[in-house]
């Protein structure tokens, strides 16, 4: 890479790693973003044999922001505070009592407390409306709750740089999954707090055929009669016999879906069935919700533990006649991620002894990449073109074969994943469209890591890392200004210049930047939608993706963009109107109209 001279973007970079991930408190004194990557190389190695030789192998990975670990990595390892390294968890099956609830809520207060975000499922709560067996009580149904957890995650972390981000999931059949739509209607309403609708293959067929759906809930014992179906349910096993509360219009449903998502960016959706049926442990759990930032499908008490590999730096004689993709680097670096990954499970904390034993028993790790609309542009392809959906295809296979590899290599050296089970993870559908030498290795030798592969917003390390593109998205603005808070919870405003675009300059580039160079406002729904499907088949987890809309698209449109998203074979999608929830999700103060804001959790939540 070139080393560009001292520049606004850099300043704030600099900012980012002062407030963010210095650890202030540390003897000597930490006084470059070199530092703080031998305090975490250090650490991370501390759970080798050989701890000086990979230390040394872990700080050349990060050395020039080639792999950018998750944020609590950066922030916590090798620290004295008592912090955990994942950045986010999906909480326990939260029980339907007043105790329950309670526990449920300490469980994911202690988590934040600790550094890590929380997702949980709602469904197993009663409808508003509902009487308590035992008490005799009126249910005041889940979204009641939400604004229980929003007030705690405002409490825990009610001043600083950083905010709590928390992840609400309700399946499409439960009784209150209107009120669940409209619950971030109004301004300023559970701010902390992403929502995403749990849509199964049934609701979609039914939304085809413009059918009946009945909205239901398990049936409790010695309940009144009345229709009855059998359904699947959240922390249920096997089908469950329900009781039928009534009947609505599935499309009908699904438009009221849509305009929530249009007027206010939520909820986003999950196609649950499709994350069951690609789960590599779909033979020994059910997931029904995610991180905050929807790139983690996890069951109960799982963790993120994520690193995003920088493909900026991985691109050889950028914008030149020769640019190329260093495909020999990234495979190098893809697997010396995955060990890095796989020993920060040894040395953190987690908040809970649930989590420690989940996180142990399936060693889940979530190596993604960030810069590649940046990537993109230095090789000279335009972000929305099929040419540039193929290359971003072969990388993310190529980082996809580099980490199942070296996951295999250390089931080898070290043994494999406590939950593996040869036969019955070999025929899961991604493991089975795995190259066959790769299948071989995996029933020879195990593997490691139950899942290897998500694909984060990284918004924040992506700004430490001189304003690369973020994740998967567009390059949102060749120059602009980014609103951050400094860590009193003042908003401050940085001038920031994106990175690819700043390559470009440093090489003598004219007045006008080349086609390559494209802004997020020039970058279709759709075609943001292909990208999403050109890489996904070829990660376990799932990838962290908005669809940027304009602010005069219709409701329409975002009923296209998510059966769109359905037909294309992804897991999950939100969309962003710009001015459709002003100040919640957007991290700019716009130099230019018409650009909305285009990952889902704002560096504020520290999402990454």
């Amino acid at each position: 890479m070139v080393t560009l001279p001292d520049r606004q973007s850099e300043r704030l970079s600099q900012f980012i790693w002062r407030t963010r991930y210095r650890d202030a408190a540390a003897v000597p004194r930490e006084r470059s973003i070199a530092d703080t990557w031998e305090r975490v190389a250090r650490s991370v190695a501390a759970a080798e044999h050989d701890p000086p030789r990979w230390q040394k192998s872990f700080r050349s990975l990060l050395e020039g922001y080639r792999f950018l670990p998750a944020g609590r990595i950066l922030a916590g390892a090798g620290v004295c505070r008592q912090v955990t390294l994942a950045n986010c968890f999906v909480m326990g099956l939260i029980e339907d009592s007043l105790p329950g609830i309670f526990e449920a809520l300490k469980e994911g207060a202690l988590t934040m407390q600790h550094g890590g975000g929380v997702g949980y499922d709602f469904s197993t709560l009663r409808p508003r409306g509902s009487r308590a067996q035992a008490t005799g009580m009126i249910a005041s149904g889940p979204v009641s709750f939400l604004h229980l957890w929003d007030a705690m995650c405002a409490t825990i972390l009610s001043t600083g740089a950083r905010r709590g981000a928390m992840m609400a999931t309700l399946r499409c059949d439960h009784p209150d999954i209107e009120e669940f739509l409209d619950a971030k209607r109004a301004p300023g309403v559970l701010t902390h707090f992403n929502l995403s609708v749990l849509l199964t293959d049934a609701f979609m067929q039914a939304v085809r055929a413009d059918a009946p759906w009945p909205l239901l809930f398990p049936r409790a014992a010695g309940e009144a009669e009345g229709q009855s179906l059998e359904r699947p349910w959240s922390g249920s096993a096997a089908p469950v016999l329900c009781r039928v509360w009534r009947s609505v219009r599935a499309r009908e449903l699904w438009g009221k879906l849509c305009a929530s998502a249009h007027a206010s960016a939520e909820p986003g959706v999950l196609f649950i069935d499709r994350i069951n049926a690609e789960n590599n442990l779909g033979y020994a759990e059910t997931l029904s919700a995610t991180n905050p930032c929807a790139e983690e499908p996890l069951p109960p008490y799982g963790a993120c533990n994520l690193g995003s590999l920088n493909l900026t730096t991985f691109v050889l004689d950028p914008f030149g006649a020769r640019a190329r993709l260093d495909e020999a680097a990234l495979r190098e670096c893809a697997r010396l991620a995955v060990r890095f990954l796989d020993d920060v499970i040894e040395i953190s904390r987690f908040p809970l002894p649930p989590q420690r034993l989940e996180a142990h028993r399936t060693r889940r790790i979530g190596l993604g990449i960030t810069g590649l609309a940046d990537a993109l542009a230095l090789l000279g392809l335009r972000y929305d073109t099929e040419q540039a959906r193929e290359v971003a295809a072969a990388l993310m296979r190529t980082v996809r074969d580099a980490a199942y590899e070296a996951s295999v290599d250390l089931a080898r050296e070290r043994g494999p994943f406590e939950r593996f089970d040869a036969e019955r993870y070999s025929a899961r559908p991604f493991i089975e469209r795995l190259p066959a030498a790769l299948r071989a290795a995996i029933r020879r030798h195990g593997i490691r890591n139950s899942h290897l592969l998500a694909v984060a917003p990284a918004g924040t390390i992506s700004l430490l890392a001189d304003n690369v593109s973020s994740g998967i998205e567009p390059i949102q603005r060749l120059h602009t200004h980014r609103s951050v808070l400094d860590t009193d919870g003042t908003p401050l405003i940085f001038p920031v210049t994106d990175r690819a675009y700043a390559l470009w300059q440093a090489h003598g580039g004219g007045s006008e930047p080349p086609e390559a160079l494209r802004e997020l406002v020039a970058i279709a729904p759709h075609a943001q939608l292909l990208m999403q499907a050109a890489l996904q088949p070829a990660v376990d987890g799932s990838i962290s993706k908005t669809v940027a809309l304009e602010r005069t698209a219709a409701p329409a449109a975002v009923q296209e963009i998510f059966a769109s998203a359905y037909e294309l074979g992804l897991k999950g999608c939100t969309v962003f109107r710009d001015t459709s929830r002003p100040g919640v999700l957007s991290t700019e103060t716009e130099t230019q109209s018409g650009a909305p804001p285009a990952h889902c959790c704002d560096i504020t939540r520290e999402a990454d």
